[in-house]
């Protein structure tokens, strides 16, 4: 026998539906990220080895199958990018990332990324797209979190450390959606070097170069100058070295946040990379302009968010004199200690100071730093 429904269960059945996807439209979702490159004498990104040197990351987080490491050069890495989502109920949602003339090799959860080989060669070219794929992501708010934790210190977990909902994929949680990669595309901002250490910061588009930090560590000693550029070119004079300063956290993470992040999201990344952003060196930190962030890292979510912010900060290092002089009494004097705090940036350090040099100079700092810098990035991975 059929049943007919009654009028108040059809309206009740439909402000039902309707409620849910309300619920869903209502759904944000932020991201943060960074583009990390090094400036080459004309102030454009330099190519280099991004993925030299010992892993920041924990063992679970997935990576590509064959071995990238100390062989994927490309002019920016492409680091943490966490995409955090904030809904008033749970939900299932589908995400893809393409990542233009560029390459994905990590990821946490599991993920669909394409291709499944790359090299140089691919990131040099201008047509070249790699994509990640969530699918079926399940959004929990207020839900148990049983996030994977292993031994010993990270960056990664520090992103954890806000308001979002915990999201799921099958057996594994985590409380955003994690993946980095290799480019071979040029950062929007450049930057140059003068003679007397005066840095002149440009905007390839023309456009306003924005909100802008230069920063330098000398030895443990700081100085910094935030700054909003409202053209397309501005220039800092060389900082006056202060150990009272410290790094601009407080700035930082108010810039974040005037960007869209929410405070506990710019705290968050700030932490995650307060060690690396104010090491050893000189560098430019830049806010990317939404429409930067499209071209290179195209989103889309499914069902749509009512809104989506993203905020990825630049990260330019900049090779001046006093740098070069450095790292090269260092090379000269055996110095492991001072070549460690460049890190992965040593290697296109050094190749500018080759390029200096005559030949014999050439050849003997070559040969040391090769010995020196080989012991360095081949360390041994404590993942199995």
């Amino acid at each position: 026998m059929s049943q007919r429904l009654t009028p108040f269960v059809v309206l009740f059945a439909v402000a039902t539906l309707s409620g849910q996807q309300d619920d869903r439209a209502r759904m944000t979702v932020h991201e943060w990220g960074t583009f990390t490159s090094i400036a080459g004498d004309d102030g454009r990104a330099v190519e280099w080895l991004p993925m030299d040197g010992p892993t920041d990351l924990p063992c679970f987080v997935d990576r590509f199958g064959f071995n990238l490491k100390g062989s994927l050069s490309g002019t920016v890495r492409m680091e943490t990018p966490v995409v955090y989502f904030y809904s008033a109920q749970e939900t299932t949602v589908n995400v893809k990332v393409q990542f233009r003339q560029g390459a994905v090799t990590e990821w946490f959860p599991n993920a669909v990324v394409t291709p499944a080989q790359v090299n140089a060669l691919s990131l040099r070219s201008r047509g070249f797209t790699s994509t990640i794929e969530w699918a079926d992501v399940r959004v929990s708010p207020g839900a148990a979190t049983a996030f994977p934790v292993e031994r010993g210190s990270s960056h990664y977990y520090k992103a954890r450390e806000t308001d979002a909902a915990p999201v799921r994929l099958g057996p594994q949680q985590e409380k955003f959606l994690f993946y980095r990669g290799v480019g071979g595309f040029q950062p929007p901002i450049s930057a140059t070097v003068t003679a007397d250490g005066t840095v002149v910061v440009t905007h390839a588009g023309g456009e306003p170069v924005g909100d802008i930090i230069l920063f330098e560590n000398r030895g443990g000693t700081t100085s910094y100058q935030v700054r909003h550029a409202s053209t397309d070119r501005t220039t800092f004079d060389p900082l006056p070295l202060d150990d009272e300063s410290g790094p601009p956290l407080r700035e930082l993470e108010a810039l974040l946040v005037s960007h869209g992040l929410y405070p506990r999201e710019a705290r968050a990344m700030v932490e995650t990379w307060r060690d690396s952003w104010f090491e050893e060196g000189t560098r430019l930190l830049y806010l990317v302009h939404p429409k930067a962030i499209a071209a290179v890292v195209p989103l889309e979510i499914s069902p749509v968010p009512a809104h989506i912010e993203r905020v990825f900060v630049g990260r330019m290092e900049i090779v001046t004199p006093a740098t070069k002089e450095e790292v090269e009494a260092a090379i000269i004097g055996n110095d492991r200690a001072t070549l460690a705090k460049y890190g992965r940036f040593l290697q296109p350090i050094g190749k500018r100071l080759f390029e200096e040099r005559g030949p014999a100079d050439r050849l003997r700092l070559a040969e040391r730093l090769r010995s020196l810098y080989a012991s360095w990035a081949t360390s041994p991975s404590t993942c199995r």
